[in-house]
């Protein structure tokens, strides 16, 4: 497929906010109401998923049948739908719907736009803070309350002075738990529990890392188009392309990500 015309780009980050949009009326209803969470994992586990993620998920998809209906799409909640274009979006209709049950305001929209090679643009959408990151195309800024701004990664500093965050304090197996662990005690500062806002700081020059495992691609698509459109740096642990999930680390700058990257197997 060829890449992504420029004289494309307006039209396509048109439509990413469009569903930004609609994900935001959709789901604001919801939250910090009494409302019932279906489990959609096993005995044991805790997975929820409530009436705001799928209207929003379904209020996404009606923005892209009315506007890019050659698209493919890939969604946490209604999973793929085949398109002739090339290109895919990638939603999460609220990435951390943990947090979102529990009122807290670290959960977040996810419109992705993959080509074959990966993510080429993304938004990260927080509705109740009313900000909204977006990286496409070489540009990347944030829009809310203190208006709009660029973004810029921090540049290096040393581990020793760094900020790590991930969601899960366990991280995912044990295995992963404890090499995040060796990164975290050779860090300044650790935080837990931010869900997709951690890759917004990381964006935004707050923090330094974001180390995760167990990501499905819908969890990390858009965060990658944003924080490499701010000047920072996504791979897996080994290296190599993370737009498929699973062990994700997000870094500032090379330097800081191939310090942390030397501490994880």
């Amino acid at each position: 497929m060829m890449p992504v015309s420029p004289d494309d780009h307006a039209a396509l980050r048109a439509c990413a906010h469009a569903m930004a949009d609609a994900a935001r009326a959709a789901i604001l209803p919801h939250f910090r109401t009494e409302m019932q969470a279906d489990n959609k994992a096993g005995p044991g586990d805790f997975d929820p998923v409530t009436v705001a993620d799928r209207a929003a998920e379904a209020a996404m998809r009606d923005v892209l049948a009315e506007l890019r209906p050659m698209d493919a799409i890939l969604g946490e909640e209604y999973g793929e739908s085949a398109g002739e274009s090339g290109l895919t979006w990638v939603l999460d209709p609220i990435d951390g719907t943990r947090g979102f049950i529990s009122g807290t305001p670290t959960w977040g929209v996810l419109v992705s736009l993959n080509d074959a090679e990966g993510p080429v643009m993304g938004l990260i959408d927080q509705p109740f803070i009313g900000e909204r990151f977006e990286g496409a195309f070489g540009r990347a800024e944030v829009a809310g309350p203190m208006g709009t701004r660029a973004l810029r990664t921090r540049a290096a500093r040393p581990l020793a002075e760094a900020t790590v965050m991930t969601t899960f304090p366990e991280v995912g197996t044990a295995q992963e738990g404890a090499a995040f662990a060796v990164v975290a005690g050779a860090a300044n500062l650790v935080r837990y529990g931010m869900d997709c806002y951690a890759y917004a700081l990381l964006a935004h020059g707050q923090i330094d890392l974001v180390i995760e495992a167990q990501l499905q691609p819908y969890d990390i698509c858009a965060p990658i188009a944003l924080v490499q459109a701010a000047g920072g740096i996504v791979t897996d642990w080994n290296g190599g392309p993370a737009h498929g999930g699973g062990r994700v680390i997000a870094a500032a700058n090379p330097q800081v990500h191939a310090e942390a990257m030397a501490m994880l197997p």
